[in-house]
């Protein structure tokens, strides 16, 4: 072996492999914060205002047959309490978004989905008046695949926090609850951790790969280096 070669080879790779050890420590550091000062993700939890289930006056057949889908092909049917009412949230092949139709009466109402999810939210936060501000269809910097769920609904409180929670009308739940500080914290874990600033994923995956080979090979070469110039044996 060639110590004096393996010796710059480990100290140059080393000083630019640092920076990605640096940077991968501290944040981590920040994670294990992370755990003690924000709450674990909320409970997957129908949550809603209750229903009284005796005025339910329409059967699954029949909320299905006021659909203006001719012949739907249903996937699943949920029953729903909204504003204290029974409603069948019903999902179709054909139709991207659940419907809804009053167990009551059997009326249509596509504005049922926002009124559902706003009173998920003001229950979430114990009554708290919320506003929405945002209905995602793709993951963004906030609300990351880690989360899972799409599409979610956006709500925010307008609190000094800037408390903000993210809901699913599908698993009638909240999946994400947030506040400036909390937000802070787990974009610096993202940026620094999970390379989160680089928005196209393949490129960030090919860039954490390659920091992670190199912190592997400088490894190796300190090993090496360890052998290449321990004492010899007289």
């Amino acid at each position: 072996m060639n110590s004096r070669l393996i010796r710059k080879l480990h100290r140059w790779l080393g000083l630019a492999f640092s920076l990605s050890v640096l940077i991968a420590s501290g944040s981590g550091v920040i994670h294990n914060v992370m755990t003690r000062t924000q709450a674990p993700p909320p409970q997957a939890k129908p949550s809603g205002g209750g229903m009284d289930v005796n005025a339910i006056k329409i059967s699954v057949a029949e909320a299905v047959s006021k659909l203006s889908e001719p012949n739907p092909e249903v996937l699943a049917v949920n029953l729903r309490g909204i504003g204290g009412q029974p409603w069948y949230q019903i999902y179709t092949k054909a139709s991207r978004a659940p419907q809804y139709v009053s167990a009551v009466d059997g009326k249509v109402d596509p504005s049922r989905d926002e009124a559902y999810a706003a009173e998920i939210a003001k229950n979430f936060l114990a009554g708290a008046e919320v506003r929405k501000t945002d209905f995602l269809t793709a993951f963004n910097t906030e609300y990351i695949n880690i989360f899972r769920i799409l599409p979610v609904y956006r709500f925010d409180t307008g609190d000094a926090l800037e408390t903000r929670v993210y809901v699913s009308t599908t698993t009638g739940s909240v999946t994400r609850h947030t506040d400036k500080q909390r937000q802070f914290e787990a974009t610096i874990f993202t940026n620094f951790h999970k390379l989160g600033f680089i928005p196209n994923k393949d490129l960030r995956d090919l860039v954490l790969t390659v920091l992670t080979f190199g912190t592997f090979l400088v490894a190796c070469l300190g090993v090496a280096l360890f052998f290449a110039t321990r004492p010899k044996n007289r």
